[in-house]
C-alpha cells in the first residue's frame, strides 16, 4: 500500500478506454486514507518537460528523499486520477517534503475561489 509521496507507476487508460500505457504518478492522499482505502488519489508525471507550465513542478532524483528517477519530469497537479491500489506495478521512490508541500500549494491554487464565488483565472 503506498504512502503518501511516492511516486509509483501505473497503467493510465487512454480515453477509448481500450488501452493503456504505464505512467508514474505521484500519491496525493494522505497515507491514513491510502490505508483504510482500496483507491489512491494521484497526480500525473511525464517526462515531456515543458517549461512554465502552469500547475506543474519540475522533478529529478535530487528531489527524490529516496529512489530514482530516470529523467527530469513534470508534476502535474492539473491532471488528479483516482484509481484502484491494486493497479500500483512498482515504486520509484519518495518525494521530498518541501516539494511535496508546492504541490500542494499549487493544487489549492488550481481549485480556491476567488472572494466572488468564481475560479481565478
Amino acid at each position: 500500500m503506498p504512502d503518501q509521496r511516492d511516486i509509483v507507476l501505473i497503467p493510465i487508460p487512454f480515453t477509448d478506454l481500450k488501452s493503456s500505457k504505464k505512467r508514474p504518478v505521484i500519491v496525493l492522499s494522505k497515507t491514513t486514507y491510502n490505508r483504510e482505502s482500496q483507491d489512491v488519489l494521484v497526480a500525473a508525471i511525464t517526462s515531456h518537460v515543458q517549461p512554465n507550465r502552469k500547475f506543474s513542478q519540475e522533478i529529478t532524483s535530487h528531489d527524490l528523499e529516496e529512489g530514482h528517477l530516470p529523467l527530469t519530469s513534470q508534476i502535474r497537479v492539473d491532471k488528479i486520477y483516482c484509481l484502484h491500489q491494486r493497479l500500483i506495478l512498482k515504486k520509484y521512490g519518495t518525494l521530498k517534503k518541501e516539494s511535496f508541500d508546492n504541490l500542494i500549494k499549487m493544487l489549492i491554487d488550481l481549485v480556491q475561489s476567488d472572494s466572488k464565488g468564481h475560479a481565478q483565472a
